[in-house]
């Protein structure tokens, strides 16, 4: 569960989990506005969230098969070569369309 059994702990989880959602959507939303897709930085300036905040989130979205890797990469504030990012339920929609 991620707590060590104790009330405090369980507390502290709970409210990370509901944090954690919370911004799970943001980063959803975001994407999906953006069908061409997004790299994290990109996607916390749009949003107005700290890095370390929604980084996370794309991990986790990933896993969830919400969100693709989108094979093109753009620099990011640091140089570095980043993953742009796509809404999964984008491609449904074109494939649907």
């Amino acid at each position: 569960m991620g707590s060590r059994h104790t009330d405090t702990s369980a507390a502290a989880f709970a409210g990370i989990q509901d944090a954690a959602a919370h911004l799970r959507a943001v980063v959803h939303k975001i994407l999906y506005a953006h069908p061409a897709g997004l790299t994290v930085d990109e996607t916390c300036a749009i949003a107005g969230y700290a890095r370390y905040s929604l980084q996370p989130r794309f991990t986790e979205l990933r896993q969830k098969d919400m969100i693709r890797d989108t094979g093109l990469r753009r620099r990011n504030v640091s140089g570095a070569n980043a993953i742009v990012w796509r809404a999964t339920v984008l491609d449904r929609q074109e494939s649907a369309a």
